[in-house]
């Protein structure tokens, strides 16, 4: 479907990482894992499908949309274990395009489905009225959704991670999750992120935590850090970070504080919380 306008949203439904992580000390910042929202004037584009997607899903079935495109980063479960609570995929009125990586030994379409067999779920994906389509892409890929064009390159995560850069209307998000970064930043993704207005990034441990200086390393775990998120915002001239995939066990005031602390570096951070949205402004991608 072509775009009618230039309205290029972001809303956040999911941001932990790792498990869904509801109650007391996680209810400003939010429990469900990753799920963002973007809409591109006609066009509706999901980043993920973690627990996050269920609230959306009932959203898009009161507002109506019938066209959904499902981008996945990678298979681990809390990146898609919403899919089977996702209203719309039980609507013969959705058609639903879910783009994402193929594993070592199975299809995106059968990795999907595997977790919707008995005796773990009670419906099939084959069961489901939606017209579903498994559209497999990898690092290099680019294609097109409407006006919007999206690019795709692959990062650093055990089974591998797929980043997406979409273009909108002179305005760029990008979203790099689930990463792990180097010695120096991944020049594939400050290439990918070059001038975006909005980069999305993994930030589930603290420098202490993943050189081990508390508790056990998680060198090799295939996360980041929001020192590394803002080396990598520099290197690429973003306009803003958005800390994103937080730690199941990192309470709302413990987020707060790693932002504040990024932010101290790269003034225009913010930490994803579920329910936030960001509309595109300022200077346009390069």
């Amino acid at each position: 479907m072509t775009n009618h306008d230039d309205n290029f949203t972001i809303r956040f439904w999911g941001v932990r990482g790792s498990i869904a992580s509801p109650g007391p000390n996680t209810q400003l910042v939010g429990g469900n894992t990753s799920c963002v929202e973007v809409r591109c004037g006609d066009s509706t584009l999901i980043l993920d499908a973690g627990t996050g997607l269920r609230g959306l899903g009932d959203e898009l079935m009161k507002t109506g949309a019938r066209d959904v495109h499902l981008l996945l980063s990678h298979l681990h479960w809390d990146h898609i274990q919403g899919l089977p609570f996702f209203v719309p995929l039980y609507s013969p009125r959705t058609n639903l395009a879910v783009y994402g990586p193929r594993a070592s030994n199975h299809s995106l379409e059968q990795v999907l489905a595997r977790q919707m067999t008995a005796p773990v779920f009670p419906v099939e994906l084959s069961a489901a009225p939606a017209d579903l389509a498994a559209l497999e892409i990898g690092d290099g890929s680019r294609f097109r959704i409407g006006d919007v064009h999206v690019r795709v390159a692959r990062l650093h995560h055990p089974g591998g991670v797929l980043a997406y850069r979409i273009d909108y209307a002179g305005h760029a998000l990008v979203y790099a999750t689930d990463t792990e970064h180097a010695a120096s930043v991944d020049p594939a993704l400050v290439e990918l992120a070059r001038g975006a207005n909005v980069l999305i990034y993994d930030a589930q441990y603290t420098p202490d935590e993943y050189y081990g200086r508390a508790g056990a390393a998680k060198i090799g775990w295939g996360h980041s850090t929001y020192e590394e998120g803002v080396k990598v915002a520099h290197a690429a001239g973003v306009g803003r970070l958005v800390l994103f995939h937080h730690d199941p066990r990192r309470s709302d005031a413990e987020v707060a504080e790693i932002a504040a602390l990024a932010r101290q570096e790269f003034p225009d951070t913010v930490a994803a919380r579920e329910g936030m949205s960001l509309g595109m402004r300022g200077r346009r991608a390069a």
